[in-house]
């Protein structure tokens, strides 16, 4: 018999209704909740939040802590809470991810977790009297211009004059 993971669906509903209530009592904005059950083994599901400042974010994961162990839940993990940019909150059968709204936007972790199954096998529609690019835009990334290096600009370690 091999080692299958149990999926126990009664058990991570009362994790992810108490993760919620976390969220919801700390007033955590832009809430979702992703099945990625299908996607990895890691996890049943991820629960993304954002907070207002890198304290109100810190706050927002203690509070998801203190209720996962109030309701019998153990965290196996908790990473990021001193910076206060991204606390990530595994457990276990879900991941929690509290972030500021730049960090979150940076990283799009919805983009990457809910565009996974639906790219599988789906072509993508294409725009009426779009032209055919030579290489895919990645959604979300800004073209930034090549930086030039400090000498290129006549700063530190330049043998050009200043003047």
């Amino acid at each position: 018999m091999s080692p299958a993971r149990v999926s126990r669906p009664p058990a991570r509903a009362a994790l992810v209704k108490t993760i919620l209530a976390a969220l919801d009592d700390m007033k955590a904005v832009n809430i979702k909740v992703l099945d990625v059950r299908r996607v990895t083994d890691v996890s049943d599901c991820m629960v993304l939040a954002s907070g207002n400042s890198d304290r109100h974010v810190r706050s927002i994961a203690e509070r998801v802590i203190e209720r996962a162990k109030a309701g019998g839940f153990r965290p196996m993990g908790v990473e990021g809470e001193r910076d206060g940019e991204w606390v990530l909150v595994d457990l276990n059968d879900a991941i929690v991810h509290v972030m500021l709204p730049r960090v979150r936007e940076f990283y799009g972790l919805e983009e990457l977790w809910e565009t996974v199954p639906a790219a599988a096998g789906k072509p993508r529609a294409k725009s009426a009297g779009a032209k055919k690019a030579a290489t895919p835009a990645r959604p979300g990334r800004k073209k930034t211009p090549a930086r030039k290096s400090p000498a290129a600009r006549g700063g530190r370690g330049s043998s050009r004059p200043r003047g």
